[in-house]
């Protein structure tokens, strides 16, 4: 997915898609800086967490927007988010995320509220990059009671 990204910044550049190259230089940029911060290794799962950072901030920022009822930066702000979700691995459904969440269930046996960390931490495991784990988090939280 990492060579992936150079290929869509190559060809961004050549048919003059100004949003789109300014995207992927933003998530380069991040992968640098998580590189050199944390002297990790450029990769996918590095790229995955990237662009999930990148993803949540906007979304953040479109709940502003909305507070502000600023449709214009809303849109623009949701055609970003467009483009990175290109670099995530496929998501899965409510229904398969439903699933893997019982089978985890099934395999901590929570007790209570006291049990939530067990259960993400086995969810993240599973799903991180594949689902919303603000939505994962609610469903088992929801659950858990």
């Amino acid at each position: 997915m990492v060579e992936q990204l150079d290929k869509d910044m190559i060809e961004a550049m050549k048919a003059h898609e100004k949003e789109k190259l300014n995207v992927i230089r933003m998530v380069k940029a991040s992968l640098k800086q998580e590189q050199i911060d944390h002297k990790k290794e450029i990769n996918d799962e590095l790229l995955i967490d990237v662009v999930n950072k990148q993803i949540k901030m906007r979304k953040d920022s479109i709940s502003e927007f909305e507070k502000g009822g600023r449709q214009d930066l809303i849109d623009a702000t949701q055609a970003e988010i467009d483009i990175l979700m290109k670099y995530l691995p496929e998501q899965l459904g409510a229904e398969e995320v439903a699933k893997i969440i019982d089978e985890i269930f099934a395999e901590v046996k929570p007790e209570g509220q006291k049990d939530m960390g067990k259960v993400m931490k086995e969810a993240q495991a599973k799903l991180k990059g594949k689902a919303d784990m603000k939505e994962v988090s609610s469903i088992i939280r929801e659950k858990l009671q």
